[in-house]
């Protein structure tokens, strides 16, 4: 067997003193690193499995395209961010560090809180998002097996208080699982992979026979066009929804990575968990919801509305049992990790990851997610789009630090120490912050326009609307270019 461990950097000196360690930003020992390629890629099949990837392709379909069009994007745009991903996940498993902590090499010891904190916000609103989710799929359960549930009809916000009874029940239960770490995510998501795949091919199988056959499925999904704009209109903006719906993870990798086995681990892993799972699941989703056209004469796109048309108490606590399974292994994983560190980066001594974890719970009830998901042209233009303009800027200064600059060497004890080689000046970079500022900016006056269109679609786009629909691409590369350029004149 292969010796892995020659890949692998320890750190040798002990920094516990340092205000920049704690025992959860530490890098992960030899022995910590055990995630193999499956638990890599289950933990890929666990994080796409998700409502809002079965919603994915209907909603650019609804925008215009045909089903084989989406399924093309969805599957290009994550062959895409396949890449940045890998790269970025090389020093989380060669040197055993998270996110926030590999920000220091470029933004400084102080100046790696800037972007890690963009970073977080984000995960919150999306913690807020799949909780919401998943607050619904307890509610339409409890709704099927007791009757009186939806008898709790006093409304708040908008929304009837025993949905509001369902968010918080989810919401506590992910809490729980929260104060289990790290390790209670990598189980949750080996063993819900399976049970995950087996409920998207039953929904898929029940929808093609109900419907008369998968040919007759495809063939109707031209019904659930509500917009007749042409493929190449809106293949840009799908496509950076696509590319921004894990650019947050294409960042915050290293935080899984530092556990893997090898590279090869960790490179074969998302090669198999990620596009074929993203671009699989969003074609069910975009199956199924056709099928509800032949079926009950209408397109339901929500599987949780769905499952509510069904009469057989065990077909639907079979279905809500997958649906809160596939929300739950998500939200752990996807969006909770991330901000964990990155909130125990701020003050290592005094912000636990489990603290971290409980922060990113509270920010995202105070994002209100239900107002995210106020509509799909919403959610694509406004939400995802809108944050990989963020995203791009952080990852092409990750990328070009790590791999152009410093040629895939990164000094470990540095990144403790408070006058070490990672300070900088007083802490900040500010050629990155600068690089960072510089890239975001352009995008911005697009991504105002479309957070104050309703649906987010700028009918009469301008220079900064065309821009704003490239966000990621743009963002990306003008940051990768500019540290470049800022680091090389660096004395």
């Amino acid at each position: 067997m292969k010796d892995h461990s020659k890949e692998f950097v320890e750190l040798n000196e002990d920094v516990s003193a340092s205000p920049l360690w704690n025992a959860d930003l530490a890098p992960t020992s030899v022995e910590q690193r055990t995630w193999t390629t499956w638990n890599i890629a289950a933990l890929w099949i666990g994080m796409s499995v998700v409502i809002t990837t079965y919603m994915l392709g209907g909603g650019f379909i609804a925008q215009g395209m045909t089903w084989w069009q989406a399924m093309l994007t969805i599957l290009l745009g994550n062959c895409i961010v396949l890449i940045p991903m890998v790269l970025n996940a090389h020093a989380g498993t060669k040197y055993g560090i998270s996110f926030p902590v590999l920000l220091r090499a470029s933004f400084g010891t102080k100046g790696a809180n800037i972007p890690a904190i963009l970073r977080a916000i984000v995960a919150c609103g999306w913690f807020g998002i799949q909780t919401w989710i998943g607050g619904t799929a307890i509610d339409a359960l409890l709704t099927a097996v007791w009757s009186g549930w939806a008898g709790i009809d006093a409304v708040i916000a908008g929304n009837p208080l025993h949905t509001w009874i369902s968010f918080f029940l989810f919401w506590g239960i992910q809490v729980v699982i929260i104060l289990r770490g790290i390790e209670g995510i990598k189980h949750l998501e080996s063993w819900a992979a399976p049970l995950l795949l087996l409920g998207g091919l039953v929904l898929l199988f029940w929808a093609s026979s109900a419907a008369g056959g998968l040919g007759n499925v495809l063939a109707g999904t031209a019904a659930l066009q509500t917009s007749q704009a042409s493929f190449w209109g809106i293949f840009p903006a799908a496509l950076t929804a696509s590319v921004g719906y894990w650019a947050t993870l294409s960042l915050n990798i290293p935080d899984f990575t530092r556990y893997a086995k090898s590279q090869r681990s960790q490179m074969l892993g998302q090669a198999l968990g990620l596009p074929l799972t993203m671009t699989a699941f969003a074609f069910i989703g975009v199956a199924v919801t056709s099928a509800t056209v032949i079926i009950y004469g209408e397109a339901i796109a929500d599987p949780v509305q769905l499952i509510k048309k069904f009469d057989n108490w065990a077909v639907i606590l079979f279905a809500m049992v997958v649906i809160f399974v596939a929300q739950l292994s998500t939200n752990m994983a996807a969006n909770v990790v991330s901000p964990s560190n990155d909130f125990s980066n701020l003050n290592p001594k005094r912000i636990s990851y489990v603290t971290g974890g409980l922060i990113t719970a509270v920010i995202g009830i105070l994002m209100m997610p239900w107002q995210l998901l106020s509509s799909m042209g919403a959610y694509i233009f406004t939400w995802l789009i809108g944050y990989s303009g963020l995203m791009g800027a952080i990852g092409g200064i990750l990328i070009c630090d790590y791999w152009v600059i410093g040629k895939r060497r990164v000094e470990l004890a540095e990144l403790y120490k408070t006058d070490g080689v990672y300070t900088y000046h007083r802490g900040f970079n500010w050629r990155a912050i600068t690089a960072l500022v510089l890239a975001i900016a352009p995008v911005v006056p697009g991504f105002l326009r479309a957070a104050t269109t309703p649906g987010g679609q700028i009918s009469d786009p301008n220079y900064f609307d065309t821009i704003y629909t490239y966000a990621w691409f743009f963002t990306f590369g003008i940051a990768f270019v500019l540290y470049y350029l800022l680091m090389r004149t660096r004395s």
